[in-house]
């Protein structure tokens, strides 16, 4: 298959294209990499090629690596994958520094022959790291093209020598913001950065003018030049030095240690200001590799990449199900989960009737919509012809008569069986009889709450978690009865308003509340035996999750986990597990400390709303321990909370995929991302050990955390979850 195709034209350039049978976007693959490598060297050889112009056949330039790529330098070097890791990326510097260098001469930068790249749209990855290495870079000046290295979100970095590239070119302060944050770039702001060199509206034309009349001092790179200084200083440098100092303490300060790529980027940055730039190039190859062979790299890599892709692409979606694309949604309730819902399927050009019990309450869940657009339209995001587009998709009304031709529907009503019950009644009158029925709850089951329902094989639960417009996880629950078509239409829904779905059995709580509540507990019960909650939330942060649990406690409201506790303890009956939490929990909702909603919570805020500290309050009632536990044990005790919940959704039937169990698990709740998820977080420290370190929680601190029978069967036979459960598209990379 030709990757990469080339033509020589009268005028002496020669246009590379890259253009990827079958693949939507361009992906680096090990024999585009000899092809690409096979042009370059014909064309630098053929007398009659004055330069080259590198660009893409489709209407973006790349999406970057083909991840099997890697995999395959791994496999390839036998019993010592980190050397063919580190060669392979060499290779691939090889290459690049070729035609960086074009054929000059090495002692006088004369005699080499212009190479541009001309970028039709979006270049992420190595579709940007290929265009770094050529002498001019020319972009589209469509809007919607973006421009980055965002490696750094699946837990690696760019390694095909953008890393060190941007360095050189743009110095500390700007390539750390854009390889740390992996921020995509609009075209203008990427020229204004000093990434690409110029915006056109055809980057292809403006590429052949400039080959044609570049001269030898326009392809010479600076850091090829005699008396190269590093932009912004190097690290022995006064202002320099102290850039690197605060780079240093400000990823400390974001990633709390837990992101290995993080740590290695700013080894790579430091190290690589000290050398020659060839030495640096050798220098990021040595992190490179180093990261790759970090389990948490492949970890992320499996669980963000591959196995989100997966799920967004269908890959648990009922076979020789017809198209279920939504064409008009129905919302009940407009408060602000059925607003924010009724945002995102407007913002995907579904039509929206938007019901509350009035034309008021209505009117202000479509009101949600409104001041979200006109938040864009202040950030230069958005028009206000497209905000009119938009409202005009969302009818606000209280009559349920309007739901006709509705082929799905969303109830996001109170939590109350009777009142959903209800609601449902009334609206299956009116709906078409192949209308799909969903709940957005978070907690009651679904089969019960399908009772209500004549048409039970239609009735889903579709979760959305909140603020609706920002979280990227969307968890539908099959029902007892729930039929295909149900979880095809939910499934297609999802990938409409461009979310990441996962399908799990109805149980109480589902998958993603029923291992978070845990970890909540987990975290009250500890400040009842006196652990500082500053060590509590510290501890998760430095394990990868965003906020603490206790400060996510502040943030979801106590109250609300009053109320969950209480419907569980009602609907459990004897079966329920109290706990000193709960008694926490209580007593802070009766000292009206109802979290940031209040301005009073476990910490204290100010009149704008803002955290001042830890309420020191909560030690009058549980005081403070003399002697802390470990930073070690608090964690366990806060991943292993998780973990288990997850093996037992898994061991009951509620959990039908560890991909979604992983994916589920940091896009729904923020759990830490750098494991890859609760599967891979048990493989990377094996099953044995995970056995073995339950057994000592479970004699240390009850029985909430004994050892599952399917993790004790697993550990008894050395076996990974990814081993033991991995679907044909879940493979490692």
């Amino acid at each position: 298959m030709t990757d990469f195709t080339m033509q020589k034209d009268a005028e002496g350039i020669a246009t590379i294209t890259w253009d990827v049978a079958d693949k939507t976007m361009n992906v680096m693959s090990i024999d585009g990499l000899g092809q690409l490598d096979a042009h370059i060297d014909d064309a630098l050889a053929d007398d009659a090629v004055k330069g080259i112009v590198i660009t893409s056949g489709k209407d973006s330039f790349a999406g970057g690596m083909d991840l099997n790529l890697l995999a395959k330098m791994k496999a390839d070097a036998g019993d010592d994958p980190a050397k063919g890791l580190f060669e392979g990326t060499m290779r691939m510097h090889a290459l690049l520094r070729k035609i960086e260098r074009a054929g000059m001469d090495p002692k006088t930068n004369k005699g080499g022959k212009p190479i541009a790249s001309a970028l039709p749209g979006t270049a992420a990855g190595i579709g940007l790291e290929l265009p770094l290495a050529t002498h001019r870079i020319f972009c589209t000046s469509n809007p919607k093209a973006k421009v980055g290295l965002p490696e750094i979100l699946v837990g690696i970095f760019p390694g095909g020598g953008g890393t060190v590239r941007l360095l050189f070119k743009m110095g500390l302060v700007n390539a750390s913001s854009q390889i740390l944050e992996g921020r995509m770039n609009a075209p203008e702001k990427a020229k204004s950065l000093g990434i690409v060199d110029e915006v056109s509206d055809d980057p292809v034309a403006a590429a052949r003018a400039w080959v044609l009349e570049a001269k030898d001092a326009d392809i010479v790179k600076p850091w090829d030049a005699k008396g190269f200084k590093m932009p912004g200083g190097a690290p022995y440098h006064p202002a320099g030095f102290m850039n690197y100092v605060g780079a240093n303490a400000m990823v400390a300060g974001k990633t709390k240690g837990a992101f290995p790529a993080a740590k290695a980027v700013l080894s790579v940055l430091y190290e690589a200001a000290l050398v020659p730039f060839d030495t640096a190039l050798k220098i990021e190859a040595r992190w490179f590799t180093n990261i790759l062979m970090n389990p948490s790299s492949s970890a992320m890599i499996r669980s963000l990449f591959l196995n989100k892709e997966a799920l967004e692409k269908g890959a648990v979606r009922p076979k020789g199900i017809a198209d279920q694309r939504v064409k008009k949604l129905g919302v009940l309730g407009a408060g602000m989960m059925g607003a924010g819902i009724a945002l995102v399927s407007a913002q995907a050009g579904i039509e929206v009737v938007l019901i509350d019990r009035d034309q008021e309450a209505a009117d202000k869940g479509k009101a949600y919509t409104e001041a979200y657009l006109d938040k864009g339209i202040a950030r230069k995001k958005g028009t206000p012809e497209k905000k009119e587009a938009m409202l005009s998709l969302i009818t606000a009304t209280p009559d349920v008569e309007k739901l006709a031709g509705c082929d799905l529907i969303i109830e996001a009503v109170f939590e109350d069986p009777a009142v959903k019950a209800e609601i449902t009644k009334r609206v299956e009158a009116v709906i078409p009889e192949d209308c799909i029925f969903a709940s957005n709850t978070s907690t009651l089951p679904i089969s019960e709450l399908a009772k209500a329902s004549s048409r039970p094989e239609q009735f889903i639960g579709i979760h959305f978690f909140s603020p609706v417009e920002k979280m990227l996880l969307v968890e539908i629950i099959k029902g007892a009865e729930t039929g295909d078509r149900a979880v095809a239409k939910s499934l297609d829904y999802v990938r409409q308003i461009r979310k990441t779905p996962i399908v799990v059995n109805d149980a109480r709580f589902f998958y993603a509340n029923r291992c978070i509540i845990p970890y909540g507990n987990e975290a009250t019960r500890m400040v009842t035996e006196g652990v500082a909650p500053q060590l509590i939330d510290s501890a998760a942060q430095q394990l990868g999750f965003p906020v603490g649990p206790i400060q996510l406690g502040d943030e979801t409201s106590i109250d609300l986990g009053v109320r969950i506790m209480k419907a569980t303890k009602a609907a459990m009956g004897n079966a329920y597990p109290a706990s000193e939490a709960d008694d926490l929990i209580v007593w802070m909702e009766e000292e009206g400390r109802l979290g940031r909603k209040a301005n009073a919570g476990y910490f204290d805020y100010d009149e704008k709303g803002k955290r001042t500290g830890y309420w020191k309050g909560v030690h009058d009632k549980y005081p403070l321990a003399e002697e802390q536990p470990a930073l070690r044990e608090v964690q366990d005790r806060l991943m292993f909370a998780q973990v288990l919940e997850a093996v037992r959704a898994l061991e009951e039937g509620v959990l039908e995929d560890i991909r979604e169990g992983d994916v589920g698990a940091i896009l729904g709740w923020g759990f830490a991302p750098a494991t890859g998820g609760p599967f891979s977080y048990l493989d990377i420290i094996g099953t044995p050990y995970a056995a073995e370190r339950c057994d000592q929680l479970q004699e240390k601190f009850g029985d909430r955390f004994e050892c599952p029978a399917l993790l004790r069967e697993m550990a008894a036979k050395n076996q990974t979850f990814y081993g033991r459960f991995s679907k044909e598209d879940a493979a490692a990379a």
